[in-house]
């Protein structure tokens, strides 16, 4: 078989199911395709109206243009419908009186011819010359009309001129025609004239009785009435279109005016707020604006003023603490070596010296940690702090800050329960400065606990470390959680204090983890305590966008209250509580 018979063969045909099979495919493509431009059209229209609102929120030329547009489309549209109506009927009013007389007089006409000499033989003639005589013009015209007259017996044709159909009288017009009862009564109503030839156009109809027998119609067109009304709703919107451009033109460059000056103002602020205590404002006239940027500069200039002075005040008391510590050292040192000296002979003085040797030894160790976080403190202000980063585990520093606080919970008869996780949670820190830090946190924790126990959490994820320290004490005020860590802030100044301290290890642990690029944050309500947590980079110098543990705890998510038996309810539920002897 040849090529080209093989191609005349025609294809077997599709099974039923095969046939079915493809119109579902091809169904699900095309609802597929819907849906997914459904979705696109969606998505393109919220966006649209995302940004016409975040625009029309940001600019205020905007809403001054568009609301005096809207405005002035408003005012000419309710001046341009009431004029119209005046128009309106003026036009109509005048046509109407003036079919009236017409109509009267062509009433008398027609009665007259009616009423003069015999009995005509032929009344239609009669009657349709009196229609062409009282027909003014072809109908056609703007100022013409056309007459008719009617049976008052239904079914009979009447006389008609101008080739107007009959069905232009309307019915309720012919009852009260008919209804009257006299032929002086003349009554009247608008309508559509309907002709043989030529379009529809809006009419006025006049009808009165013409005898008992037949009905007079006057139909007068209102085409040039209707032309002008026309003239006067396009010339309206024309110069009302006009106008609300011209208005808006208008609006835009007054507000223009007053928005370039109050954006650069802005600017000017923004820059300001920025750091820049350089920025001043261009002073142009003498109107309210240059007296706003006459103000703004002094403004500027009496902050730069006092921020140059806070900075050399700053400076100052900043080198006065460094000097005075450095300068406190050596006098410390030979004081603290004959600390040592009395201390240790101490069992050989009377019970008087001896325990005022223990005091001063007391005294000689705050004053000695007083004098490191002075120290500490000038360090981190002059910026010569320095980190020695290595690779730590963070349980091993909650493990060391936990065992270096054992005595203090010990002598207040406090747990710290600890939940460290199982698998190691290395990290690249400064272990000394977290030790520090996390001592002192445990340490705030015991002393603010109120007997109950504390919690000390730690977790770690792809990317960060985090250790949390919860207590249930007294907690922290609205505004506190950053003001502890404020120098030399306390929550209470009147309540006594059992662990010394020198109210600067909040605000030196703070500048410690932002020198590691991490986060020491607080949270606290009255009388549900507070929480402390640390938050540090997997990596030294990588920034940290999150922490593996909530800052709020997960106990008191609404802000209840939490009975002080939580730690062991939920070592009960599953969790890992351990105490600080171990993991």
């Amino acid at each position: 078989m040849s090529s080209a018979e093989t191609a005349a063969v025609p294809p077997e045909a599709a099974s039923p199911e095969e046939t079915g099979e493809a119109v579902r495919t091809r169904w699900q493509r095309l609802s597929g395709g819907l849906l997914i431009g459904y979705q696109f059209a969606q998505r393109a229209a919220r966006a649209l109206v995302r940004g016409v609102h975040q625009r029309w929120r940001g600019s205020l030329q905007l809403r001054v243009v568009s609301t005096t547009l809207v405005i002035s489309l408003a005012v000419a549209a309710v001046l341009g419908f009431f004029l119209v109506q005046q128009i309106r009927s003026g036009l109509l009013e005048a046509q109407r009186e003036s079919a009236l007389r017409e109509h009267a007089a062509g009433l008398s006409t027609a009665l007259s011819e009616l009423q003069d000499g015999e009995q005509p033989v032929d009344r239609d003639k009669q009657l349709y010359d009196i229609v062409e005589e009282l027909s003014g013009g072809s109908g056609t015209s703007s100022s013409g009309h056309d007459a008719m007259i009617l049976p008052s017996v239904d079914g009979s044709s009447g006389w008609v001129a101008g080739g107007v159909r009959e069905t232009t009288v309307p019915d309720r017009l012919r009852e009260r025609v008919q209804s009257s009862g006299g032929v002086d009564s003349s009554y009247w109503t608008y309508t559509t004239i309907q002709r043989e030839r030529g379009a529809n156009e809006p009419g006025l109809v006049v009808g009165a009785p013409l005898s008992h027998a037949y009905e007079l119609y006057y139909v007068f067109p209102l085409t040039h009435e209707q032309g002008i009304l026309d003239l006067v709703q396009n010339t309206l919107v024309f110069v009302a279109t006009l106008l609300c451009l011209v208005l808006g033109v208008i609006a835009y460059m007054v507000t223009r005016q007053v928005v370039s000056p109050v954006r650069a103002a802005a600017g000017s602020a923004e820059r300001l707020a920025e750091g820049d205590l350089n920025e001043r404002m261009k002073v142009r006239g003498a109107d309210d604006l240059a007296r706003l940027a006459v103000s703004f500069n002094e403004m500027a200039g009496n902050l730069q003023e006092k921020i140059q002075e806070l900075e050399e005040l700053s400076r100052a008391q900043r080198q006065f603490v460094s000097d005075v510590s450095h300068e406190l050292r050596t006098p410390l040192t030979t004081i603290r070596m004959a600390g040592d000296l009395l201390y240790e002979e101490r069992d050989d003085l009377d019970p008087t010296m001896a325990r005022s040797v223990e005091l001063l030894q007391g005294q000689l160790e705050r004053f000695e940690e007083l004098l490191a976080d002075l120290l500490e403190i000038s360090r981190h202000d002059a910026g010569a702090a320095t980190l020695a980063v290595e690779p730590a585990d963070i349980r091993d520093a909650v493990l060391k800050a936990v065992g270096d606080s054992e005595q203090i919970a010990e002598k207040r008869g406090i747990k710290v329960v600890l939940r460290l996780p199982a698998e190691p949670c290395v990290a690249e820190f400064d272990t000394r400065r977290i030790n520090r830090i996390l001592t002192n946190l445990v340490v705030n924790a015991i002393e603010h606990s109120e007997g109950k126990d504390v919690i000390v959490t730690a977790a770690g994820d792809r990317d960060a470390v985090a250790v949390a320290v919860r207590d249930f004490g007294v907690g922290l005020k609205e505004g506190e959680e950053h003001l502890c860590f404020d120098r030399f802030w306390r929550a209470d100044p009147a309540r006594a204090r059992t662990t010394g301290g020198t109210g600067l290890g909040l605000s030196i642990a703070k500048e410690d983890a932002q020198l590691h690029g991490g986060w020491l944050q607080a949270w606290g309500e009255p009388g549900a305590g507070s929480q402390f947590r640390l938050s540090l980079p997997r990596k030294s110098g990588q920034e940290l966008r999150g922490s593996p543990l909530p800052l709020v705890p997960p106990e008191k998510p609404m802000g209840r209250a939490r009975p002080a038996s939580a730690p062991a309810a939920e070592a009960e539920q599953g969790r890992p509580a351990v105490t600080g002897e171990g993991r």
